[in-house]
This record gives C-alpha cells, structure tokens and sequence, in this order.
C-alpha cells in the first residue's frame, strides 16, 4: 500500500512576500483545504462504515446458512468480486471512497458463509475466532501507539517479504492441489499444520503494524481525503485475513479433540 502522491495540492510551496510583482506578476498558488486532508478520526470513522457493512453483509449469508438456503454463490461470487475490487483500489485509489463498502460489502457475503460453515462443523468457534481478532487487533494497536514495537524499513521488508511467500505458498498449493492428489502440508490437523496456522497469524498480525504505520504517514503527508478510505479498506483486508486464519487454526484445535 504506497500512499506516495502526486497530488499538486500537496506539492511543499509557500506564500512569499515576492509573489506578486510590481507589474502584478502572478504565480501559481497552491491552496489546501485542511477539510479535505486525511486524518486519523476520519479513517477510524471509515473504518467502522465498513465494518458495519461487512457484519450486516455476513449477516445475511449466515442466516441464509442456517434457513436451509444454499450459500455457495454469494459466499464465493463475494469473495472473488472483494477480491477484484482490493486490486483495483491498489492501482486506484481515488475510487476507494467507492470500492471500499463495495469491499466490505462483498467480502461481508463470503465471511458470513464461511462463518457458518465452520460453526455448523465446531459450534462455538467463530465467537472464538472473532474474540481472538479483536484480542489481536488492540494488542496490535498498543503495542504500535505507545512505540514499543517500532515500524523500520528492515520491519517492512520482513513483513512484506513472508506475506508474498505465504500468498504463493497457497496458491502454488491450491493450483496443485486442483489438478493433482497431492494434500497440502498446511491442511489437516497435525502440528505441522497448526504449526503454519501460527505462522501465518503471526504474519497477519504484524500486517496490522504495517497498516497503522501507513496510515500515520498519510496523515503527516497530508494525503487527500480519499486515503482514508484506501487506508480503512487495507486496514480490513488485513482484519479479515486474521479472522479467516484464526478459524482455520481453531477448527484444526477442535478437530483433534
């Protein structure tokens, strides 16, 4: 997520006294609304527009689920439209304050579907699932906001780094997985497995560092109004990502009891 710009209203001028001549020379003057800049109670309220549109979204696909309706078409249509939506944003993100709630939207649709399909199979496990994202997202939030974890640039290429192997890890894995018998590692319930369910919370939760920090340095560059959206919309990209993975390491716990 590059909240670099090149917006001109957030070009570094200023006012001289020499601006205008004698002869009433006239030079460009770049005015900025301080309205129309990102801040961070403006990507907190984004964020819980969409959070609020996800839950009502996957509200709907759970009671569908437990009303005998097949939910297969909007849990999975959900996933892949939030899907093309996040990779639009990421190339424009001035659409964000569009493609956001049509993110959560969306994606709201597939959560609410996986969701019961887990709590049909381990009743009990997605009120765990979401205790420990929340658990997760404000231990996360404090550890970042009193700067007892700090984000570097060598912090950053870390975390970018394992996120990119575990997304071609999983997707080498399920391209093999359609065409051949080959199991993956990561299914099943042995510690192998749970092993890499940890792995990747931990990945997905320092995710949650990267998106704090984004956010931070939009609001010190004075990024234009719509980042807060893109910023709020990464931020749940990533919050989704945790709950997903803390279902799958909670049901592979159940299952071995």
């Amino acid at each position: 997520m590059n909240f670099n710009s090149k917006n001109p209203f957030l070009s570094n001028k200023r006012f001289s006294s020499n601006a205008v001549s004698k002869a009433e020379e006239v030079h460009q003057a770049q005015i900025i609304d301080y309205n129309q800049e990102m801040s961070v109670s403006g990507t907190i309220n984004k964020t819980a527009i969409l959070f609020l549109i996800l839950c009502g979204a996957a509200m709907v696909t759970w009671w569908m689920a437990f009303n005998g309706i097949n939910i297969m078409l909007p849990a999975i249509g959900g996933a892949v439209v939030g899907l093309i939506l996040v990779v639009i944003s990421a190339f424009k993100p001035h659409l964000s304050p569009y493609l956001a709630p049509g993110y959560a939207l969306f994606e709201g649709l597939f959560i609410g579907g996986i969701s019961a399909i887990f709590e049909a199979m381990y009743p009990g496990i997605v009120i765990n699932a979401v205790g420990a994202t929340l658990v997760t997202f404000l231990v996360c939030l404090g550890l970042y906001k009193f700067r007892i974890v700090k984000v570097t640039e060598q912090f950053k290429s870390v975390v970018v780094a394992a996120t990119l192997a575990i997304a071609t890890y999983y997707l080498i894995s399920w391209l093999v997985s359609m065409f051949t018998s080959f199991t993956p590692v990561h299914h099943g319930n042995s510690m192998m497995s749970i092993g890499i369910s940890v792995f990747v919370i931990i990945i997905a939760a320092l995710n949650l560092f990267l998106d704090f920090d984004q956010i931070e340095k939009g609001v010190q560059q004075r990024m234009p109004k719509f980042m807060e959206w893109y910023g709020a919309m990464g931020l749940m990209v990533t919050l989704v990502w945790l709950y997903i993975e803390f279902l799958r390491l909670l049901s592979k716990l159940s299952s071995k009891d």
